[in-house]
């Protein structure tokens, strides 16, 4: 799926589709991959491919505008249309990955000085999705050693008006145990916005934001698991109108995966066991434990269908459901990991907490 300047947006089947170019929004998440697969196979075998995808947001930045174009042809021209908000977000949320991984020096150099000249643009988000994929890549660049004086204000500052910001948006819906949600209509990456608020309330120990976003997550894991046990995301052919029909199929690899990290940041959060085994849930999503019974993603080849449909799934393997799809594998590697870990130490009083199934590879 990789081409000369990035992944490739689309694909027919596993092959790309060239008519379609990129977008910023995949080759951010690609580099969060190569950041992740990083830490198991090591930087030489990413970084060339890391590299790319730096280069790409760098020519993607546009200075008069203060955000990243996201549509580029296959000849490497920029197609026309306003930056969009969700691409900065994406864009930044990579970069503070890469200022805070450990690589070369150079590396985390360039992404740093680009994050830095990007970072005014925060001031300006209106989109909550985008306000929260910011909010969590500023809070993962303070993690940085590299990120410090005038720049770890700015970004600290950052956090603080991000979270504000976030957390006002959500405040006067936490009141509705019907729809503890500030939008009209449940649409996708829903599991984001919770995320970003436990994670900067934890960051700052904010215990109003911990707690909308402990609070809208459980909604959340409530309504997207389905009479049998199973992760049911909202389905993207309509989505969820408050008081209408909720569209059940055109399920996306993107919301198994961001109720994942949503889940990770929970559990890290309060120990408890139910956000694993919504972890799990979603996990299994991938795997065939869905409403139809099939698989999407592919272990072997590391692809992942771009969707599940009433009568099987969608065959073509685009790149943010692989991406997707990768992004859980490792978090939930790494997941299981720490919690093989933790089992080891407790003792027999304490109740096991383990319920990420070991059988699903």
């Amino acid at each position: 799926m990789t081409g000369e300047l990035g992944i490739w947006q689309h694909a027919i089947g596993p092959l790309p589709n060239e008519a379609f170019g990129y977008c910023t929004d995949d080759v951010a998440r690609a580099l969060t991959v190569d950041l992740d697969h990083a830490r198991v196979l090591g930087w030489p075998a990413v970084e060339t491919s890391a590299w790319r995808s730096v280069h790409f947001m760098r020519d993607a930045f546009d200075p008069a505008t203060g955000r990243f174009r996201n549509f580029r042809a296959a000849d490497g021209h920029w197609l026309d249309g306003d930056a969009s908000q969700d691409s900065y977000g994406r864009a930044m949320l990579a970069l503070g990955g890469a200022m805070r991984a450990r690589t070369d020096d150079d590396f985390a150099a360039r992404a740093r000085l680009l994050f830095a000249v990007a970072l005014p643009g925060a001031s300006r988000l209106t989109a909550l999705r985008a306000t929260a994929s910011t909010l969590l890549g500023c809070a993962t660049a303070l993690e940085s050693a590299d990120v410090d004086g005038a720049l770890r204000d700015s970004v600290t500052e950052a956090v603080g008006q991000l979270s504000t910001r976030l957390g006002a948006a959500f405040a006067p819906s936490a009141h509705d145990a019907d729809w503890p949600w500030p939008e009209p209509v449940l649409t996708y990456e829903n599991a984001l916005l919770p995320r970003a608020l436990i994670v900067a309330g934890r960051k700052h120990r904010d215990h109003e934001l911990i707690r909308l976003g402990l609070l809208t997550l459980d909604w959340l894991m409530d309504v997207q698991t389905s009479d049998k046990g199973r992760f049911s995301p909202i389905g993207s052919s309509g989505f969820w109108p408050r008081g209408g029909p909720r569209a059940r199929f055109d399920q996306q690899p993107i919301e198994a995966t961001a109720m994942i990290l949503a889940a990770e940041a929970a559990f890290a959060q309060t120990d408890e066991p139910r956000y694993l085994e919504a972890v799990d849930r979603a996990y299994g999503w991938f795997l065939g434990d869905n409403d139809v019974g099939l698989a999407l993603a592919d272990p072997v080849t590391g692809g992942c269908f771009d969707g599940l449909e009433p009568a099987g799934v969608n065959l073509n393997q685009g790149a943010e459901s692989t991406l997707m799809w990768l992004t859980a594998l490792e978090h939930v590697r790494e997941i299981r990991g720490a919690a093989s870990a933790q089992l080891a130490t407790r003792t027999p009083a304490r109740p096991a907490v383990a319920t990420v199934s070991t059988s699903r590879g």
